[in-house]
């Protein structure tokens, strides 16, 4: 029994015993809170239930309290439940029995690489952008962060049932890239780099690549030359981008250009339909959105006093797009410098006449890389920042993406080269996938014993270790749900140093041998621990696979 499993028993149980009294079960939560003791003699799971409903049912909580742990014991349906016992002002106490704990590991197995799934997000659709990153450089650690926690909270939602579409909006449009052309120009051409140029080695190769192609570009007319350099450069250095993600683990369902929705009409036609509604007006010459009206901190421009576009008209045309793509939910992945999106996507939902909780906004804090206590700020390419290749070529892919998913986005955080390469348990990476290897390694052993022809016994499985490990297993789908709902990918990277943590203690724990010593013959509790040992390695691997990490075999 899991404690998804228990709090969907504990919320039906309390709801038959309101009924039996003449209370109304309206007045049970949507959620029934289980948690495991920090004292295991307190039992293996607690709950508040009691104190969150008995005054509203007119009971005091420990009588309540009282009432839910009898019902539990009384029914001879329920065989799962050992003990329940109230506690202080209400909690409940729950021991499992032990076929109850073996159950757990029975599902496990059962489901293999299925379990942790749920069906929370079926039928939901939901566009998931992220990274972004303009195409005049290589991805920066911010955007490499977005990488790994992207592509993992993609793989988290999918696991619940979402339809997930991984998009990458490409900014071919606008100021940034006349900059990156002219300075590939400059290149080009000997020049230095303009004042409000891109500088870097990335820079010179480009160029070179061009003129490489086109020898006779750099005597091209001026207009002529930028456009070359501009198309030509754009799509080198996103391709680049694309095969660096690749590498990385990331590849995105949509690519989709920005400067489709200028070309296409989207953004004039997008600005026409809020004039007509008068939630687009004229002030100093520009146009604004009064999107102030719908909760943002103030109005925002859309076009220009010199007639052309904003941001925010791109913006709200892209949002149209992809609610006539048919998503539900269009979660947006964005840096630190981008706090106003939150408010601007959200008010353009509502001033287009939708539902702004269709827009989700994700902000991801800084990455700094440390080395020796020291901050590392230079990168061999781009001169002036620090780039996903150069991260990888540091710690490698895993530990990469482990790393960035391991803290919430809404905290900054220091990469310690040192710690990510060590090869020992002090690297927090090591330490799941070496758990990982240990139980595979046990396995292996395992095939020459003939386990195979022994019944197993789940009731064996007594001690306080055991009991540890089976409950920590059966949480599992309880974080992924949760990581899901909370959009909070290091949820599932914090559960699984856990499952580590106990684990590591158990295998090493002479008195939880596994395998039989010398010739003595395979035991029915040798057996219960081989089936523990074939549940904690699926789980580590699922949760590993939800992070895009690999799962060693050996190490």
């Amino acid at each position: 029994m899991t404690p998804v499993d228990l709090a969907d028993l504990l919320r039906a149980t309390a709801a038959k015993v309101l009924v039996e009294r003449g209370s109304d079960p309206a007045v049970l939560p949507d959620e029934v809170k289980v948690e495991r003791p920090r004292n295991p003699e307190h039992g293996d799971y607690a709950t508040n239930l009691a104190m969150q409903v008995g005054k509203k049912a007119g009971m005091n909580p420990r009588d309540f309290a009282n009432l839910l742990a009898e019902a539990l014991s009384a029914t001879e349906d329920i065989e799962d439940i050992e003990v329940a016992e109230v506690a202080g002002p209400g909690f409940l106490n729950i021991r499992l029995a032990k076929a109850a704990q073996g159950a757990i590991i029975e599902k496990i197995l059962a489901a293999g690489a299925e379990y942790g799934t749920g069906a929370a997000l079926d039928g939901t659709k939901i566009n998931l952008e992220f990274v972004s990153a303009n195409p005049t450089g290589p991805i920066h650690l911010g955007g490499t962060r977005w990488a790994a926690v992207g592509d993992a909270l993609g793989r988290i939602l999918s696991a619940q049932g979402a339809e997930v579409t991984r998009e990458y909006y490409f900014n071919d449009h606008g100021a940034q890239i006349d900059r990156f052309a002219n300075s590939l120009v400059a290149a080009a051409t000997g020049q230095p780099t303009p004042e409000d140029g891109y500088a870097g080695a990335y820079i010179t190769e480009i160029a070179e690549t061009i003129v490489t192609a086109h020898p006779d570009a750099v005597n091209l007319p001026d207009a002529e030359r930028h456009e070359l350099f501009r198309r030509e450069g754009v799509e080198l250095m996103f391709a680049q981008i694309k095969q660096t993600l690749h590498e990385f683990g990331v590849d995105f369902d949509v690519y989709f250009n920005e400067s489709s929705l200028f070309e296409s009409g989207s953004v004039d036609k997008a600005v026409e339909e809020l004039k007509a509604t008068g939630n687009l007006y004229e002030k100093d010459g520009a146009w604004w959105i009064a999107s102030t009206e719908y909760g943002d901190d103030k109005d925002r421009v859309v076009i220009k006093s010199d007639g052309k576009s904003a941001y925010v008209a791109g913006d709200i045309a892209y949002f149209e797009n992809k609610r006539a793509r048919c998503f539900d939910l269009c979660i947006y992945m964005l840096g630190a410098d981008h706090h106003g999106y939150i408010g601007r996507l959200k008010a353009a939902a509502a001033a287009t006449g939708d539902n702004p909780d269709t827009v989700e906004v994700l902000i991801g804090q800084m990455v700094n890389l440390v080395k020796d206590g020291a901050a590392v700020r230079m990168s061999k390419r781009a001169g002036t920042v620090v780039t996903l290749d150069d991260l990888v070529e540091a710690i490698g892919v895993d530990a990469s993406r482990y790393s960035l998913v391991r803290s919430s986005v809404n905290t900054s955080i220091d990469i310690d080269l040192g710690l990510w390469t060590k090869q020992d348990t002090e690297n927090p990476l090591y330490y799941v996938q070496y758990a990982h290897a240990r139980t595979n390694a046990i396995l292996k052993n395992a095939e020459s014993f003939g386990f195979d022809s022994v019944t197993t016994d789940f009731s064996l499985s007594s001690s306080d270790r055991e009991g540890e490990l089976i409950r920590t297993l059966g949480e599992y789908p309880r974080v992924v749900a949760t990581a899901a709902e909370m959009r909070e990918p290091h949820r599932i990277v914090r559960y699984l140093e856990e499952l580590a943590g106990v684990y590591h203690p158990f295998q090493s724990d002479k008195d939880m041998r596994v395998l039989p010593l010398g010739d003595e013959p395979v035991s029915p509790l040798n057996a219960a621990r081989l089936e523990l040992v074939k549940a904690t390695r699926q789980v580590l691997a699922n949760g590993l696979g939800l992070l895009g990490v690999t799962a060693p075999e050996r190490m």
